[in-house]
């Protein structure tokens, strides 16, 4: 990847040259877990869907690697769509002075449809006449945009995008909401829900998903069960999954706002839920728990919880926590399948998956 700011920016951090910065994660993840995995590869430039900017004297700026910020004119780990709009969204705003003033950070969110949502972050209280020239810039430039300042939002046309990802010949939309997460790189995210559907079309019953998100694996990966129970703890989240139940129409999927503890509980008899009132749990015949928790793991309650299906998909962002749930899941269930998804490109990150079932 050529960049013109690598080593001064701080977001890209090792290796400019993506084999070898991808040679060098993989080869690290080996000796951690003692295992080859399968390796999915990024595009090495242009893979990122969501990113935020600072916005300092009329530029587009980032953290520096070495403190302070630098400016910045243009970033080839966005996508096309974004860097397209990069420098048509800048002039736009440096010559309408109400829009630009005070205005401190701004945020992309688009994806391979093409949508796009820009954030403006501002210093300032937001009145009628912002939003009116935001109006009048949405409509010329084809954007959505959300103003923000402490205590307010203010949201012109629409605050989320409609993402299509293309998986096995079959095109899942998702309703992706200002602020909420979603995964960053649309090409790798392709990839790792392609590997999970494979890896899960075999097996039967019922399937637990924890930590589902807005579901970007649910959707795809419910044509493979009987029935799915998704859970997430994020109400905005849960918000966008119920909406896409509509957007790809499935049929055989529930979304409950539940924390992994409460399913726990849930699932114990020891605690009842309002949130469950309409769902008969003992329905339903796990066989299978899909899980993909943040950067911390699995709490020491849910990897008992997981530890009790027959088998276990697991996809971690942290290779560290990772490493430590699986010495304990593996007392109980054996590895059948690793893979590892390059989904952060010149970062320390790597994003990978597992597939265990019970001894």
């Amino acid at each position: 990847m050529n960049c013109d700011y690598f080593g001064v920016c701080g977001s890209c951090k090792i290796y400019p040259d993506y084999e070898e910065q991808l040679q060098k994660k993989c080869k690290k993840f080996e000796e951690l877990f003692e295992i080859s995995p399968a390796v999915f590869t990024s595009p090495p430039s242009h893979y990122r869907a969501r990113a935020e900017f600072g916005f300092v004297n009329g530029s587009y700026s980032m953290y520096a690697k070495e403190g302070g910020r630098v400016q910045i004119e243009r970033c080839p780990i966005v996508i096309e769509p974004i860097q397209k709009m990069m420098p048509k969204l800048r002039t736009a705003l440096n010559a309408h002075p109400t829009l630009s003033h005070k205005l401190f950070r701004i945020d992309f969110l688009s994806g391979l449809s093409g949508d796009m949502l820009v954030t403006l972050v501002y210093h300032k209280k937001l009145d009628e006449a912002w939003e009116e020239e935001a109006k009048a810039l949405a409509q010329d430039l084809g954007i959505a945009i959300v103003g923000r300042s402490r205590g307010q939002k203010r949201v012109v046309k629409r605050d989320y995008i409609i993402e299509e990802l293309l998986v096995d010949g079959k095109v899942y939309r998702y309703k992706q909401y200002e602020g909420s997460f979603t995964q960053p790189n649309p090409y790798v995210n392709i990839k790792m829900i392609a590997w999970v559907l494979e890896q899960s079309r075999s097996l039967e019953g019922d399937l637990l998903e924890l930590y589902c998100g807005a579901g970007n694996f649910t959707l795809p990966l419910a044509q493979n069960f009987v029935k799915v129970l998704a859970t997430e703890v994020s109400k905005t989240s849960i918000k966008a999954a119920r909406e896409n139940i509509a957007l790809n129409s499935a049929e055989n999927i529930e979304f409950v706002r539940l924390s992994s503890q409460e399913v726990s509980e849930a699932l114990q008899g020891t605690r009842t839920f309002r949130r469950l009132s309409h769902i008969d749990l003992d329905s339903y015949n796990f066989s299978t728990v899909f899980v993909d928790p943040p950067r911390a793991g699995l709490d020491s309650a849910t990897r008992e919880l997981v530890a009790g299906f027959e088998n276990i998909i697991y996809i971690s962002c942290n290779p560290t926590t990772l490493h430590r749930d699986l010495r304990e899941l593996q007392t109980t269930h054996t590895i059948h399948k690793m893979a590892i998804f390059d989904q952060f490109p010149y970062t320390e990150h790597l994003e990978s998956g597992v597939v265990l079932h019970k001894k």
